[in-house]
């Protein structure tokens, strides 16, 4: 894969991860049902592609704790993000889960031990206050609070699952690690959500069938094989977008309104974070006389 198509993948990814609180939503059901049913369609959209392309599944087993632990951060994001989905709504979660480039940041200097450039100190910066704009009140027993903190911890778990992905990437191939990691995430969601399953309506098995499909395996599949080429932290510029096609659609098809705050706060995120990346991707151009 080369750059420009990586930058294509990214771009399809962000369209489709910002669709994904939209079908959660529509699914109506408990987060971890739609945590295990997005996992599920994950897994047969892959194990078709796997067939078809006669790709093997079975990967080397020094390379499983890595995809384990893939798939408990893959679950845990999902659980929290419809957890924040489910408290606040469509537009909060997504803009907590927008933060986790600030988190990208300081984990790869915290695990990586990459130096930050003084922009994205910046960055992090004004992402902090960013969320305190979004966040109505700051009252623990607020729900509004709640959700965006739930969102806030869905950012973390990505960007701990983005820095992990390109490890996994230099040793698997992209398909067979997402195939790996929704297969962890299902097993581990499948036995607390399997009653709920067997009582949910043919839509609502439409939504989490979307959600598997597009918004999961095509999406994971992108992202992992993206960062291959492109950094974490340069990945963010084009994942950025992704709030502003999450609250569009929620204002469109849930009237969920924004607040003031909401896109004093959510603008503010965006602009560190593209801020950021065009610094980032800036450094790397060769100079020419």
């Amino acid at each position: 894969m080369n750059t420009r198509n990586a930058l294509l993948g990214l771009h399809l990814g962000a369209l489709a991860f910002g669709l994904s609180g939209i079908f959660g939503e529509l699914a109506s059901t408990s987060p971890i049902a739609i945590v295990s049913g997005r996992a599920l369609f994950a897994v047969l959209a892959l194990g078709l592609f796997l067939l078809a392309t006669r790709k093997p599944l079975r990967v080397a087993a020094r390379h499983l704790p890595w995809l384990v632990l893939g798939g408990l951060l893959l679950g845990a994001h999902w659980l929290t993000f419809f957890e924040s989905v489910r408290v606040s709504g469509v537009a909060i979660a997504t803009l907590g889960f927008a933060s986790f480039p600030a988190f990208t940041v300081l984990l790869e200097v915290l695990l990586l031990g990459e130096r930050p450039r003084p922009g994205e100190y910046l960055m992090v910066a004004l992402v902090s206050i960013g969320l305190l704009l979004v966040a109505p009140a700051l009252d623990p027993s607020d729900s509004h609070t709640q959700g965006l903190l739930w969102g806030v911890m869905s950012g973390l778990l990505f960007a701990l699952l983005s820095l992990l992905g390109r490890t996994i990437a230099r040793h698997v191939e992209p398909i067979q690690a997402a195939m790996g990691q929704n297969l962890v995430a299902l097993a581990c969601s499948l036995p607390f959500a399997g009653a709920t399953l067997q009582s949910l309506a043919a839509a609502q098995w439409f939504w989490l069938a979307l959600l598997g499909v597009l918004c999961t395996a095509l999406a994971h599949s992108l992202l992992v094989a993206s960062l291959r080429v492109v950094k974490a932290r340069n990945a963010a510029l084009i994942f950025a977008l992704e709030p502003v096609y999450g609250i569009g659609f929620a204002w469109l098809l849930f009237n969920q309104v924004p607040t003031p705050g909401m896109l004093a706060g959510g603008s503010l995120i965006i602009f560190a974070v593209c801020m950021s990346a065009a610094q980032a991707s800036s450094r790397q151009v060769p100079k020419t006389a």
